[in-house]
């Protein structure tokens, strides 16, 4: 099965251009107001407006509430909550009754965060190095990962292709890996998308 296609973090209407021209299975927009990829609700809604309906537009939250998330969803500017802080199950449960589907990320540092994203009541898991690090983490602690997940964490056009080939991920995330400082690079974003399509 081939490995799908996350984009993270767009802002600009350049950005989206070329989300249009790859056509990544998703595409993040980061609502955490602390991050430099920060966009209000506006102006995700702007830039996912007639969005091509195979790319799924995903929201990206640090422990915002039920009703900030549900608000985004509602006004149509995404299809996923992706949550990245210390969101309780129950809120999982509480979005997910609400109809939408829920991504969790995990931070992984040993095996016990991986059996952690085993367990999660999300629909499906993300693991990651860290919050935005641009760094990779060990993977050799998911190896045995039986669930299926997104994998993030310093991915970048040169590591991709050696990791789904080691991993096989559900999808690969990437968001500074097809930047340069601290900007989408179209040439880095269509290496990226090149790569993994030609595993």
């Amino acid at each position: 099965m081939k490995t799908l296609i996350k984009m993270c973090g767009m802002r600009t209407a350049d950005d989206m251009r070329w989300i249009w021209r790859l056509m990544p299975e998703y595409v993040g927009f980061v609502f955490a107001e602390k991050s430099r990829r920060y966009v209000t609700p506006h102006q995700a809604h702007i830039l996912s407006d007639g969005l091509d309906e195979k790319i799924t537009p995903v929201g990206v939250f640090v422990d915002s509430s039920f009703d900030e998330i549900t608000d985004i969803y509602k006004a149509g500017t995404i299809k996923i909550a992706q949550l990245h802080g210390s969101e309780p199950d129950e809120l999982i449960h509480r979005l997910q009754d609400a109809g939408i589907n829920v991504i969790r990320a995990f931070q992984v540092k040993s095996e016990a965060d991986i059996e952690k994203a085993e367990n999660s009541p999300a629909d499906l898991v993300l693991l990651d190095s860290g919050k935005g690090s641009g760094e990779t983490f060990d993977w050799s602690l998911i190896k045995q990962m039986s669930r299926p997940y997104f994998l993030a964490g310093g991915l970048d056009p040169k590591n991709v292709t050696q990791a789904i080939s080691e991993l096989h991920p559900f999808a690969v995330d990437v968001s500074s890996g097809i930047e340069t400082d601290g900007v989408k690079d179209c040439n880095k974003m269509m290496e990226f998308a090149y790569a993994v399509r030609n595993v």
